[in-house]
């Protein structure tokens, strides 16, 4: 089963690699440059030149491209494509072999995406009961509740979350490090908001 998952991202990358040689550009000319929002593994990088090579990545480069991914699709709107990449992504991470509390937030925020609120939910959980106070594991958790609409487990949540993130600014995790931007909103959205 990973190898189906791994030979589909290979034929998509070589599809779209193929795809781009014949858009109609003139031998030579280089292709059009892609936007700096573009997906990563499209047929053309951000600076115009050819996609990476993702056989030359790292499991974790490529776990985290396919995170960038599926969040980027969720962000616009895309849930058919994030859907579409949420297995390939999650799989990725377990080819990682890590289940450290990063990769656990990673890996259940690909699924809130995706619309899988079960593994989100199984993955706060498990962040939450090595760490009660893990500031990605209150903020996973209360948006798993958000989505189910249980307001007094997301109440619960937040309260948690704002108490943590006040002792929390010593700890500096590295997790939190790479995803100061989620707990920023997460706070903003928390003082902005009544529980």
């Amino acid at each position: 089963m990973p190898g189906v998952a791994v030979l589909a991202l290979v034929a998509f990358v070589i599809g779209q690699r193929v795809g781009v040689g014949s858009s109609g550009a003139a031998a030579g000319e280089p292709p059009a440059p892609v936007s700096a929002g573009a997906a990563p593994f499209a047929g053309v990088a951000a600076g115009g030149g050819r996609a990476p090579d993702i056989s030359q990545m790292s499991p974790q480069e490529r776990a985290t491209r396919l995170y960038d991914r599926v969040m980027r699709y969720g962000e616009e709107g895309k849930q058919d494509s994030a859907r579409m990449f949420a297995p390939m992504a999650i799989q990725a991470y377990e080819m990682v072999g890590a289940s450290d509390a990063h990769s656990r937030y990673d890996i259940g925020m690909i699924s809130l995406v995706a619309g899988d609120l079960v593994v989100a939910r199984a993955q706060a959980d498990t962040i939450l009961r090595k760490d009660s106070t893990h500031l990605l594991g209150l903020i996973l958790a209360m948006k798993a509740a958000g989505l189910r609409n249980d307001s007094a487990a997301q109440s619960s949540f937040k309260a948690r979350f704002v108490a943590a993130s006040k002792r929390d600014q010593v700890r500096n995790l590295p997790e939190n490090v790479d995803h100061k931007r989620d707990i920023d909103a997460a706070l903003s959205g928390t003082a902005t908001r009544k529980p």
